[in-house]
């Protein structure tokens, strides 16, 4: 800035800034970098990606918020791209991909819009009418289904999971995850509520992603504290520990002066009684299975194992809650409280080896609500990438669970809420239409990416798929295995409504955003003190 000929320095020296289209146009390009890296492996013919870290760790997946989060991105646009993956998965644990997907192709029809010389406030309230009447429109095409239709469930997780590696086994791993969400789910207030904390996941490398399995129950990372102890237990009385099973140190310094052997002997005899208490106070009340959150004396396993009682200790606060979910106990804060009725009860707790692992299977439970699903696979890489195809599964059936709507997936719903944003763009005046029109074209984009990454003709396949839906059949999407567009409801290819409700939300949120700022303005690296350099110090040159 310049006055009277005199230059006045308002930003510190060395910060940038970037003005009017020049910052829209880096940021609309910096969101579109992102979602062209994702986009390859949206669907189930689309690629997966290897994500090697500063550690040198690798990962290989096609999900798209671990994608976004393995990579280091400096832009701050491009880092809103990945705030998209990140509350998609957040909220409704699937539709990253198609989330930041969608938001790229938003600002990409937005910078067309813009080089017409249309105002960026027109395009964001365009883009804002759009969004809720795209949601109208879903949730006009939506079907209900309850949570006792099971092979509905089914299908959905399938969709879910059939583009990921595991997509050849989503047949067993569907069972699986339909009957998780169906343990842990509540009715509250006249609701389904599954909260998948109520599921604990582990992972063991080894045999194959078919070994994968369910437990009634819990299955604890511990093993057996003594060696005399038994191994299996079956008709499982548990008792719940919160305390310690030990003699507590006082808070203060005590001396206790001893001058005679019997004295000696006399207060480790009462030490050991007061051990032998606390044992019996477990056996009177029927327990046969003693899980502690905290540490168990030595002598206090001597006896528990004497009494022909399995005990595991230093058991996760976590692991304790799901355990009094899975057996129907209560966690024991005192042992004075310990009675019969406050005995959790499993068919069988045993310790089984997992690998090189010892570990605990409390299973069998009635009616538990926290169960355990065992993730196996080949390697490593596998068995991380099975738990991520599992969550996004368990998400999708909880969402469908908790908001019992669907529409048909391969990119059907994508086009049927493009063809009802032009007919409501027609009754709109003005520049916004033109914002309308462009948000229409812009939801196309997931069925031309899936037919992209199948290999198929994309300007066939949108006008095939346009006439049809011209013609009302809602339900035809991509068929990418066939190459062509299909019935997506005879294909049982369903998605739950709340992630493309999602989707369309986040895309179009930071989409608005992104389109609002016209002046980038970034500060200087920190110098040194004094302002010199890091690493400049006396005798160095100042070149």
């Amino acid at each position: 800035m310049q006055l009277s000929g005199q230059p006045v320095l308002i930003l510190k020296e060395g910060s940038e800034r970037t003005r009017g289209q020049d910052a829209q146009s880096v940021n609309i390009t910096a969101a579109k970098v992102i979602a062209e890296a994702v986009r390859t492996s949206l669907g189930p013919k689309g690629l997966d990606k290897m994500l090697v870290d500063s550690f040198g760790d690798v990962t290989i997946t096609n999900d798209g918020a671990t994608i976004l989060k393995e990579i280091d991105v400096a832009q701050p646009a491009a880092k809103m791209m990945v705030e998209i993956a990140k509350t998609q998965d957040d909220e409704v644990g699937d539709g990253t991909t198609t989330a930041v997907v969608l938001a790229g192709e938003l600002l990409k029809s937005a910078e067309n819009l813009i080089e017409q010389k249309i105002h960026p406030t027109i395009i964001v309230e365009g883009y804002r009418k759009a969004t809720k009447k795209a949601i109208e429109i879903l949730d006009k095409i939506a079907k209900e289904i309850s949570i006792d239709d099971v092979d509905m469930l089914k299908n959905i997780a399938i969709t879910s999971m059939e583009s990921k590696v595991v997509g050849t086994s989503s047949n067993p791993l569907s069972d699986i995850t339909v009957k998780a969400i169906k343990s842990i789910a509540e009715k509250k207030d006249g609701q389904w509520v599954a909260d998948l904390d109520n599921i604990s996941i582990i992972k063991k490398e080894g045999e194959s992603i078919e070994d994968t399995t369910i437990i009634n129950g819990l299955i604890l990372d511990k093993e057996v504290v003594h060696s005399g102890m038994p191994k299996t237990m079956h008709d499982a009385k548990i008792a719940l520990l919160e305390t310690a099973l030990e003699i507590e140190k006082t808070e203060f310094d005590t001396k206790i002066n001893i001058t005679q052997v019997d004295m000696m002997e006399a207060f480790l005899q009462e030490e050991e009684n007061m051990l032998k208490k606390m044992v019996e106070k477990i056996k009177n009340a029927g327990a046969n299975v003693v899980l502690c959150q905290k540490g168990i004396d030595d002598m206090v396993q001597h006896f528990l194992a004497k009494a022909g009682i399995l005990a595991a200790r230093r058991i996760k606060k976590s692991d304790m809650e799901k355990l009094a979910r899975a057996t129907g106990g209560r966690v024991i804060t005192n042992l004075d409280d310990i009675s019969d009725d406050a005995l959790g009860s499993a068919g069988l707790v045993e310790e089984r080896k997992i690998g090189n692992d010892n570990m605990i299977f409390v299973e069998g439970c009635k009616n538990p609500q926290a169960i355990s699903i065992m993730i196996r696979g080949g390697t490593k890489m596998i068995v991380d990438e099975v738990d991520r195809a599992m969550h996004d599964a368990l998400c999708v059936v909880r969402n469908a669970v908790q908001e019992p709507k669907i529409v048909t997936g391969g990119g059907a719903s994508e086009i049927e809420v493009a063809k009802g944003l032009r007919e409501y763009a027609e009754s709109l005046g003005g520049r916004e239409q033109l914002a309308v029109n462009a948000f229409a074209d812009s939801m196309e984009i997931i069925p031309i990416t899936l037919a992209e990454n199948a290999g198929m003709d994309t300007i066939d396949m949108l006008v095939d798929l346009r006439a049809k839906h011209a013609k009302g059949e809602v339900d035809v999407g991509v068929n990418v295995n066939e190459g062509k567009v299909s019935n997506m409801a005879d294909l049982k290819i369903y998605e739950a409504v709340v992630v493309k409700k999602q989707a369309i939300r986040s895309a179009s949120e930071s989409a608005q955003l992104i389109l609002r700022i016209d002046d980038v303005i970034a500060s200087s690296k920190t110098e040194g003190p004094g302002g010199a350099p890091p690493g400049a110090g006396p005798g160095m040159d100042e070149d």
